[in-house]
């Protein structure tokens, strides 16, 4: 049968039981990528995720649905304090990255560590609710009159860092100063990199702000790396002063010391950052894949100058300030530098190299950057180090359900100029998935997907109803083959999967829930951050 009606009787049948993939060989050292700590060596209580597990079913039920045996907590909401100056998990959680508590000293501690959550964007109409203004009335341009507004909308958007840790069998917020704290839309924020003090940027040493946090990653010196998105906050929004050449980077922050300076990279390019997945090439530099948010808009990577330096965490926090911006020329599979002194394509058009980097999607049309279908998260394989690229839709091109593309850099290296690419799947009916967004690989070299669409009864996307997390083997005999792990609640995106060393637990945040509740504990009437996990414990 098709792998449509394959989903179809698999979420049917209760002897159906989807097994993982036994993955596709040993972690080699061009395939080291910092978004995985798994050690494959499950511990303490429950089951991991890569068990088999019976597929759920697409429905429109209000709820997280996840297979038999399987179990999730709301460790944290919009609005819950985090800490004792009384700063607030923000809204529109996205991107999740977990710190084992002893990561600095080498550990994998899979029970206790901290978290990075994005917040991509506030929400105004519900913060209107709670103010009592009047939204039919509310007129963007005027939001610098509703101060309280617009401290909200500021307070909502950038990104946690909380301390959480399992007790007895379920995830729980831990209220510490020493870790808890928000990035939002005020927090100060240094540029490095070449545009920093440039005209480009309005002569801007430091900015104040994060916005559009989208998705990121995890640095292989135990930082996180949040993107930034869609920041056209000015005309969406109303923001009143706002300087769009401040936003659209890729910023680092140390989750374990509050007084490193939070920083924006200027040399990986401004664009609508989707996330950043970080490798090595052969010589030990650090490469940082990125994906830009928008149709017709293009796929890049950054390979630094100085390389990593495995015995210093320190000797790395500068690695980001300097390097190479390259844009993918798929008819060429060949990797372009948008490089201002050596490539001629540029000198016409651009100023100098800040004016490149800032101004990146222009620079990337001009020397030949292929157009795709919305760009969105890229994750590197953790046993080959082929590169996976969601490219999620793009309506203008009649291409309403997206593709998972693999890319395999020549030579297994990825500071190679050239590669081949394949379409790993591709969204529809044949495949039963529909616009794969956020990637997650697990040790075994499943590749966990969620999706982003809007479905209604009677859009292009009803057959799909709520947006769902799959797992998909990227080896044997269910070889792309999506097998549904669990369906999200009414009107929302489940986003930022991530899992746990031993892959016992799988965090997921439910972004925007059709459902708006800002009373405390109230299941899904905020975003969210949730840990799912195998075994019995109480919701």
């Amino acid at each position: 049968m098709d792998r449509r009606l394959f989903l179809t009787y698999a979420g049917s049948t209760t002897a159906a039981l989807v097994a993982a993939s036994t993955g596709i060989g040993a972690l080699t050292g061009n395939a080291m990528t910092a978004n995985h700590l798994m050690n494959g060596q499950p511990s303490g209580q429950g089951k991991p995720l890569t068990a088999p597990f019976k597929p759920v079913s697409r429905t429109w039920e209000n709820e997280l649905v996840l297979p038999n045996g399987y179990k999730y907590n709301i460790i944290a909401s919009y609005g819950d304090v985090i800490n004792s100056k009384g700063e607030k998990f923000g809204d529109a959680a996205d991107l999740t990255v977990y710190f084992p508590i002893d990561s600095l000293e080498g550990g994998n501690h899979s029970e206790e560590g901290l978290i990075w959550v994005n917040h991509e964007f506030p929400e105004p109409g519900n913060y209107m609710k709670m103010l009592g203004i009047n939204e039919a009335t509310f007129k963007k341009e005027n939001l610098a009159s509703y101060p309280e507004l617009l401290k909200m909308e500021k307070e909502a958007v950038g990104g946690s860092v909380i301390h959480v840790k399992k007790e007895n069998g379920e995830w729980k917020l831990v209220q510490n100063d020493a870790y808890n704290r928000r990035v939002d839309g005020t927090t100060p924020i240094e540029l490095t990199g070449p545009a920093r003090g440039s005209k480009a940027v309005n002569g801007a040493t430091k900015v104040f702000g994060s916005l559009g946090n989208c998705s990121g990653g995890r640095t292989l010196w135990n930082t996180a790396l949040s993107c930034e998105e869609n920041t056209g906050y000015g005309s969406s929004y109303g923001w009143p002063n706002f300087d769009e050449t401040h936003y659209g980077w890729v910023v680092e922050v140390d989750p374990f010391d509050p007084k490193k300076p939070v920083r924006k990279h200027t040399a990986l390019g401004r664009f609508a950052h989707e996330n950043a997945a970080m490798g090595l090439t052969e010589d030990g530099r650090v490469v940082v894949y990125m994906g830009d948010d928008k149709g017709d808009e293009c796929f890049y990577k950054f390979i630094s100058d100085k390389k990593f330096n495995p015995n210093n965490r320190e000797a790395n926090f500068d690695i980001l300030e300097n390097g190479t911006l390259y844009v993918a020329n798929l008819g060429k599979q060949k990797w372009i530098a948008l490089d201002y002194a050596s490539n001629s394509a540029l000198k016409s058009q651009f100023a100098d190299q800040a004016d490149v980097l800032t101004n990146a999607r222009a620079a990337a049309k001009a020397v030949g950057g292929t157009k795709l279908d919305r760009p969105e998260d890229v994750e590197i394989h953790p046993h080959d180090g082929t590169v996976f690229l969601a490219l999620t839709n793009n309506s203008g091109h009649g291409n309403f359900h997206g593709q998972i593309v693999r890319f395999a850099p020549a030579n297994g290296d990825h500071a190679s100029d050239s590669f081949t690419f394949e379409v790993f799947i591709a969204g529809g009916q044949q495949s039963g998935i529909t616009c794969p967004d956020n990637l997650h690989f697990d040790s075994k070299g499943n590749l966990w997907v969620v999706e982003d669409y809007g479905a209604t009864e009677d859009n292009i996307y009803a057959a799909y109803k709520n947006c769902g997390v799959f797992m998909i083997p990227t080896d044997g005999k269910s070889y792309g083959v999506p097998h549904q792990f669990a369906s999200g609640p009414k009107g929302c995106e489940v986003t930022g999967p991530w899992l746990t060393p031993d892959e016992r637990t799988l965090f997921l945040d439910v972004q925007h829930p059709d459902t708006w509740n800002p009373a405390p504990g109230y299941d899904f009437g905020r975003s969210c951050l949730v840990a799912v996990q195998g075994g019995s414990f109480s919701k």
